[in-house]
């Protein structure tokens, strides 16, 4: 039952969605944690990161939009966030707020477990906050042959030349990974029914990663595995990232039974 001792845990999204909601309070009843979840969105980030150190909210997981724009009003920014200056983790700490990303974590995790080979080719989509979370974990990984397409030309070159990547507005004919860091197909949004990358791309490419979670079966991914391409998906990032969040905001690292029933309940439509 809620009462005065319980912890809040919460998101901050452009779009917020039931995934993390459901994933965390599983885990929380699970373990018998005094915790509840909840998503919020927000007009002024300014304002929710003061209402999180005020309110004392123990832990705040941030996505799109805000990754980039919350981290002036934070205290301490872990080496995953200076790497990348891309933040969507916050831990409360008796009003003094960490930065953590956990993003980075995970895309390194699918990485090697899928045991993609750093000497494939690979292009990824985006240069936002998500976006340099994939291109750090992919250039930590050993891979050399990048490339960045956004349309943001001056962010995609920045990011291309502190990793010796290539950036460009207009992709080649084919890449052996494709990866899509945008908000291009995700639901809610006005590119939900898009793809991030073109029929023939996908079809000269030996793997699809998606980084969106809503829905688990993008655009994108329809199309890979209609092509019969390998797919890494969104809702693989999500649950790997949360983990690493729950273990932040609690102290308690949850097993693979329970995280799994957790995944089962959070992707339930």
């Amino acid at each position: 039952m809620i009462n005065k001792d319980t912890k809040l845990c919460m998101s901050l999204s452009g779009r917020p969605g039931n995934f993390g909601t459901r994933f965390h309070n599983s885990l929380y009843q699970q373990l018998g944690l005094n915790f509840i979840y909840k998503a919020f969105s927000t007009d002024s980030i300014e304002d929710a990161i003061k209402g999180i150190r005020a309110l004392r909210i123990r832990g705040c997981a941030i996505s799109m939009p805000f990754k980039e724009a919350c981290i002036p009003f934070l205290d301490k920014l872990t080496d995953s966030v200076l790497a990348i200056d891309s933040v969507n983790t916050i831990v409360n700490d008796d009003g003094y707020l960490t930065a953590y990303n956990t993003d980075y974590i995970a895309i390194r995790k699918l990485i090697e477990q899928y045991q993609l080979n750093p000497a494939q080719s690979v292009i990824i989509h985006g240069s936002g906050g998500m976006a340099k979370a994939v291109i750090a974990a992919f250039y930590d990984a050993g891979f050399r042959h990048v490339t960045i397409l956004a349309r943001n030309q001056v962010s995609a070159k920045k990011l291309a030349d502190k990793y010796h990547f290539n950036a460009t507005t207009q992709p080649s004919l084919s890449y052996d990974i494709l990866v899509n860091a945008t908000p291009v197909g995700m639901a809610g949004g006005e590119d939900a029914n898009q793809r991030s990358f073109s029929v023939d791309l996908i079809a000269k490419s030996s793997i699809v990663f998606e980084v969106i979670a809503m829905p688990v079966n993008t655009p994108l991914i329809l199309e890979a595995k209609k092509q019969h391409i390998k797919t890494i998906t969104g809702r693989e990032v999500m649950i790997l990232q949360a983990v690493e969040q729950f273990i932040l905001y609690t102290g308690q690292t949850p097993t693979e039974a329970q995280i799994d029933i957790a995944a089962q309940f959070a992707s339930q439509e």
